[in-house]
């Protein structure tokens, strides 16, 4: 049994090639100094004595800066390869969260989140170009899923840390951020340089680009609709869950830093096995679709059961078990559908996606709290998991639909 289960997780990790690990060792560094975003609501109505409207715009300007960073770093990268921009963006991104955690007033703390935001987002559309260039379609799933695990296993990290330290001086959250992002580019200037990295020809760039379009995709657009709805969902558990376990519930920062680390360590402990057993098996969207379900029901249980730490450990359970049969085959479908020259504004319009759901997510749930209280905001979560992954079923079957007839 022991050796059955050594070899899975060995078969799991085969076969990705040294840069996919090198770039994940970058993510891994880069998020275990993620805090500040996940702690940021507390930290605005906590010790900075914002209303919980305030909170939600600023952290909406969090999601309208990365809405503009996926933009720009999409183009940028299709034009100057992934390289550049990865660098940039956390060089700028760690100075600007050093300044950001310097702000005081409701304005400052406006515009340097949004400029901050542009420049740090940036870096993920370069990235998730980065992790296919550099590895093949028999891996490349998995070297998403690797990238994931890096994520998670820093956020693990960074959300046991920095629940640790808010309890100390939330101001320390924005110096590891800050520093771990510069720390990050510096790691990638030494382990991978630049020469390791040749663009497609311009003249064939152009020639891919008038062809295959990502803005021109249908299919890909309604897709990208979806997986907003989807994000808008998900991003209440970093960013109106926290505030409800706190003033609702009454867990400690400690404890909710300890939350948001098991939703990363299940990811590590069990992503890539489960994408490895899973993947070729079904098409992508069916296991997106399921994800999605999973994902609401967690939601829907904070209505359900009563305030209990065990039901705060069985929605954590949930949601990352639908976040693990989502977001890996959510990567695989985009993926496919991209070449040299245009992955850059795919990977662009993915990103932009969940910006979009950053810029919606805090500014409804905060909202929906005002108007009816963390009740309905839940029941409306939960309503709206269902719609996007009926969504996604329909896509699936528009798709084979389109596929058997192209048979014909």
């Amino acid at each position: 049994m022991l050796n059955s289960t050594l070899k899975l997780y060995r078969n799991a990790y085969r076969g990705l090639s040294r840069h996919s690990w090198y770039l994940a060792l970058v993510m891994l560094v880069n998020r275990s100094g993620t805090m500040v975003i996940p702690f940021m609501t507390i930290y605005c109505t906590q010790q900075l004595h914002f209303s919980i409207s305030q909170a939600g715009i600023v952290m909406a300007l969090f999601g309208a800066g990365a809405l503009a960073g996926g933009f720009i770093g999409g183009k940028i990268t299709d034009r100057h390869g992934f390289y550049d921009v990865q660098i940039g963006a956390l060089l700028t991104g760690g100075l600007l969260f050093l300044l950001l955690g310097q702000q005081q007033s409701f304005i400052h703390i406006c515009i340097v989140t949004f400029v901050l935001s542009l420049c740090n987002e940036s870096f993920r559309p370069a990235n998730s170009t980065a992790v296919a260039y550099y590895s093949t379609d028999a891996t490349r799933t998995r070297s998403y899923s690797l990238n994931r695990l890096a994520v998670n296993l820093g956020w693990a990290c960074g959300g046991a840390l920095g629940g640790f330290l808010a309890s100390i001086d939330y101001h320390l959250l924005f110096w590891v951020d800050g520093c771990t992002n510069i720390l990050s580019a510096l790691l990638l200037l030494k382990l991978m340089p630049r020469s390791s990295y040749k663009k497609p020809h311009q003249n064939q760039l152009v020639l891919i680009d008038s062809s295959t379009s990502a803005y021109r995709d249908s299919k890909y657009l309604i897709f990208i609709a979806l997986t907003a709805v989807f994000g808008t969902c998900f991003f209440q558990l970093f960013t109106m869950q926290p505030v409800f376990y706190k003033t609702l519930w009454h867990f400690s920062e400690r404890f909710i830093g300890f939350l948001m680390a098991l939703n990363g360590l299940l990811i590590i402990a069990f992503e890539m096995v489960i994408v490895h057993k899973l993947e070729g098996k079904k098409h992508a969207l069916h296991y997106i679709s399921t994800g999605i379900l999973v994902t609401g029901i967690g939601f829907v249980f904070l209505n359900a059961m009563h305030p209990a730490i065990w039901v705060a450990l069985l929605v954590v359970l949930l949601i990352t078990l639908g976040e693990i049969l989502s977001m890996p085959f959510m990567n695989a479908f985009w993926i496919v559908r991209t070449n040299a020259g245009n992955r850059g504004q795919y990977a662009g319009l993915y990103s932009m996606a969940w910006s979009g759901a950053q810029i919606i997510a805090p500014a409804l749930g905060s909202q929906l709290i005002l108007f009816g209280g963390f009740n309905l905001l839940w029941w409306v979560l939960g309503g709206a998991c269902l719609v996007s992954a009926i969504g996604f079923i329909w896509l699936y079957q528009f798709s084979v639909r389109k596929e058997s007839a192209l048979a014909i």
